[in-house]
């Protein structure tokens, strides 16, 4: 809410008026979550018809099909694109994608495919190209504060130790993709902590068993055991890059004494659950559209955000997050988003569980494709991209 008006000079200025100065607001507003409406446009018709000043022109979404898009003549960077237009298959599980790839059903799959499944692609489209990234959709473990027994900081800080990080990454990435914060880690990340400073937070320091002996004097101390079980659930949207993590997650809760029962929730009614505050416990990735601690602690943590779903409010947090926002020099401002994410690990409200990484491949002809190092929302305008066949 830092923008206070918007105005125009002209066709090729504009000027945004600001509460509080934010350096880094081009940044934010180069990401590819800072799309501009057109005021004459109704927003439930851009739901179902965009429109946009983009290299490609909306021609046809068919839900669970297809979604297809053709060049913009129109296009203010003259030349581009060079592709006629694109169609984007929706296909809801990474096998049966991965075997219509084999096939050459399409000449690329952008994100997606998982570390182990990479030897299928060496063995089954040896001509392919794979590009390894980790991505900046840090996975999560979502405590509701408001629902007891997790309004007691001690019970979700001794959540917060049981968990094995790096068991993460070996199971489910072969041991790629990194350990972070709520900011992506060095070296892809630039205001994340680096390892040594990430240790000290509750949690994250490397001797696992340990971590686990803590949280269960804390959960005996609060009246658990062998013989007295918390039983939860754990929610998660029904998609492969959650509900498998989600699965682990249930396992190293095991280890302290609590017993998670897996509630999948299908895509079309998660967000609305989410916001209703209708969970205990979830395993719920952020969703970062840019490496930049404004779109991360605001969109986030602050008093009130949309994406707060945990309704986690500290007024000395938002100071922190304010003063960060205005800070100019990048290592100072640096300093002041490691203080928030220990205010916010000691919170335990969703502590970060790890990094994932993943591949986009695509066969020789697809060219000039560029893929980011710290976004997967970005980068994807596809206008110089072209096919050599």
């Amino acid at each position: 809410n830092n923008v206070t008006e918007v105005t125009t000079g002209g066709d090729y200025e504009v000027t945004f008026k600001l509460k509080q100065p934010q350096p880094y607001l081009l940044t934010l507003l180069a990401s590819g979550w800072s799309p501009i409406y057109p005021c004459h446009v109704p927003a439930r018709e851009m739901r179902s018809h965009p429109i946009g000043t983009g290299p490609f022109k909306f021609v046809e979404f068919k839900p669970n099909e297809y979604i297809r898009v053709a060049r913009n003549p129109d296009y203010w960077k003259q030349g581009r694109p060079y592709l006629d237009g694109i169609e984007y298959t929706i296909m809801r599980e990474g096998g049966p994608r991965n075997l219509a790839f084999f096939a050459g059903r399409f000449d690329m799959i952008p994100l997606g495919v998982t570390i182990p499944t990479l030897k299928d692609f060496k063995e089954q489209a040896p001509q392919a190209l794979c590009e390894v990234n980790t991505g900046n959709v840090p996975r999560t473990m979502l405590v509701n504060p408001t629902a007891p027994p997790f309004d007691n900081p001690e019970l979700r800080r001794a959540m917060g130790l049981a968990f094995d990080r790096q068991a993460f990454l070996d199971i489910l990435n072969e041991g790629k993709g990194a350990i972070g914060g709520n900011m992506m880690p060095p070296p892809n990340g630039a205001w994340g902590m680096p390892r040594e400073v990430l240790q000290t937070l509750p949690g994250y320091g490397p001797d696992v068993e340990k971590n686990r002996a803590e949280a269960r004097k804390i959960m005996e101390k609060l009246g658990y055991g062998r013989d007295k079980r918390l039983a939860i659930k754990l929610s998660t949207r029904n998609f492969p890059g959650w509900r498998d993590y989600a699965v682990i997650m249930i396992s190293h809760l095991k280890e302290i004494y609590i017993d998670a029962e897996l509630d999948l929730v299908d895509t079309a009614l998660w967000y609305s659950k989410m916001a209703r505050k209708d969970y205990t416990v979830g395993a719920v990735p952020i969703e970062s559209g840019v490496d930049d601690p404004d779109q991360m602690f605001y969109e986030n943590y602050v008093c009130g955000a949309l994406r707060n779903y945990a309704g986690y409010c500290n007024p000395e947090l938002d100071k922190l997050v304010n003063q960060q926002s205005i800070e100019v020099n990048p290592e100072k401002r640096k300093q002041l988003v490691w203080q928030i994410e220990r205010v916010l690990a000691e919170a335990g409200v969703r502590p970060v569980l790890f990094y994932p990484a993943g591949a986009s491949c695509w066969r020789p002809w697809v060219k000039d494709l560029t893929l980011m190092t710290n976004s997967i929302y970005n980068g994807w305008r596809m206008e110089d991209v072209w096919l050599d066949k």
